[in-house]
C-alpha cells in the first residue's frame, strides 16, 4: 500500500477515533491493587488468557503480598501456585528475579520510570508501559501480539516487526495522550473482531481505513 507519511498519519487518527468509540472502556483486564501485582500478573500472561491469569491470582496474591515473599517462597511450590498459566518453570524463575532486583535495587518497590522499569530482570517495555499505564496513568504504546499483528499486517501503520521499532513508529502517528487508550483498545479489537485466523470483517469498524479489508481491495 503506497501512502504517504501525511496520509498514514491521517488515517491513524481515523483508526484512534473509531477505536475509542468502539472501545470506549478499554483499559487493562489483569485484576491488580498495586504496582508489583500487575507486574507478576503481566508476567504470568504471557501464552495464556488474562481470565485464566485472573483466576490464578486470586489465591497467589493472598499468599504473597510483597517482593519478598517471592523471593523467599521455595521454587517448586510458587511454580505449582502458577503452573495452570502454563510455562511456569520460566514464569516462577521470571518473578523471582524481578522481585529480587526489587528488593536490592528499589527497597522492594516498583519504580515509576520506564527506564528503572525495564532494567528489571523480565520486564520489556511493554510490560512496563502497561504498568504506567494502568497504575500511573502515563502515556506508552503496549506492543503485545494484538498490536504486533493489526499494526503491520492488517492495518499497515508500520513496516516493522520488532516491537520497539513499532512502538515507536506508532508514537510518530498519534498524539501521546492517545497512546495508551490506542494499544489497548487494538488489543481487544485483536481479540474480539480482527482475529488472526478468522477476522470478522464484513462488521468491522475499521473496515474502510484497513488495506486488508474486501471493502478497501480493488
Amino acid at each position: 500500500m503506497r501512502e504517504s507519511p501525511v496520509a498514514r498519519r491521517k488515517r491513524a487518527g481515523a483508526i484512534a477515533r473509531r477505536l475509542r468509540k468502539a472501545y470506549p472502556g478499554a483499559g487493562c483486564t489483569l485484576d491488580f491493587v498495586d504496582p508489583l501485582q500487575l507486574l507478576v500478573a503481566t508476567i504470568l500472561s504471557a501464552q495464556c488468557t488474562d481470565e485464566r491469569v485472573n483466576e490464578v491470582t486470586k489465591t497467589l496474591f493472598r499468599k504473597y503480598r510483597k517482593a519478598e515473599d517471592f523471593v523467599r517462597a521455595p521454587p517448586d511450590e510458587l511454580e505449582e501456585d502458577i503452573r495452570s498459566t502454563g510455562f511456569y518453570r520460566q514464569k516462577a524463575r521470571a518473578i523471582r528475579e524481578l522481585s529480587r532486583d526489587l528488593l536490592h535495587e528499589h527497597g522492594g518497590k516498583v519504580p515509576r520510570a520506564l527506564e528503572d522499569l525495564v532494567k528489571l530482570r523480565g520486564v520489556g517495555r511493554k510490560t512496563a508501559n502497561v504498568v504506567r499505564a494502568a497504575v500511573w496513568g502515563e502515556a506508552g504504546i503496549i506492543v503485545d501480539t494484538h498490536v504486533k499483528r493489526l499494526s503491520g499486517p492488517r492495518l499497515a501503520l508500520t513496516r516493522e516487526t520488532d516491537p520497539v521499532k513499532i512502538e515507536f513508529d506508532l508514537q510518530k502517528l498519534l498524539p501521546e495522550k492517545d497512546w495508551s487508550l490506542f494499544s489497548q483498545a487494538l488489543i481487544l479489537h485483536g481479540r474480539h473482531c480482527c482475529k488472526a485466523r478468522k477476522p470478522e470483517c464484513p462488521g468491522c469498524a475499521l473496515a474502510d481505513l484497513c488495506p486488508f479489508s474486501p471493502k478497501t481491495r480493488p
